[in-house]
């Protein structure tokens, strides 16, 4: 442990640096270091030579493109407080919460195989071949029951009392 400590210790700056000029952030430096650290404790007996300078580095450097890609898939982190008020959602119209209530409740009257792959599809948005895995069906099954489903689901809606219509319905997606 003691030799251990003798040797990475006086790295630190240095790794904190190399990390810092792959990330160009600090915190996500030091964080970075810190993993580094761990694995060397970790895995100091594994090492394969006595230089444990390239060892560490090499170490370092494969979290920081680890961490680089895992941004470049994610995107940048923007923080809740220092997001704009208007991309936020918004609260729902009472027409539109009129208009959900009863598209559910009409949901609830279609036969229960038309509304299984209806709410698969539509709500869930799985794709035809998925939503016939899990019901175990063909997939042209899967594709007639939506249509019908829909066709009975714009019937019923459209026959309904209150007759509201709030923009476009995502029911009628091919995918």
């Amino acid at each position: 442990m003691d030799d251990m400590l003798l040797q990475v210790e006086p790295m630190i700056p240095a790794l904190r640096r190399y990390a810092r000029g792959l990330l160009g952030d600090v915190e996500a430096s030091d964080d970075i270091v810190q993993d580094c650290l761990e694995r060397v404790v970790a895995n100091w007996s594994r090492r394969r030579d006595d230089n444990a300078r390239s060892w560490v580095f090499a170490i370092l450097h494969n979290l920081a493109v680890n961490r680089l890609r895992q941004k470049a898939r994610r995107g940048n982190m923007v923080a809740l407080e220092d997001m704009p008020e208007a991309s936020g959602a918004s609260e729902a119209t009472q027409e539109q919460t009129v208009y959900g209530k009863e598209v559910m409740s009409v949901i609830e009257l279609l036969p229960p195989d038309h509304r299984s792959v209806l709410l698969l599809i539509s709500v869930e948005d799985l794709s035809y071949v998925e939503a016939a895995k899990i019901l175990a069906v063909p997939v042209g099954t899967v594709m007639s029951r939506l249509s019908r489903a829909r066709e009975q689901l714009r019937i019923l809606l459209e026959s309904s009392p209150t007759g509201v219509r709030v923009g476009g319905s995502h029911l009628r997606r091919v995918k």
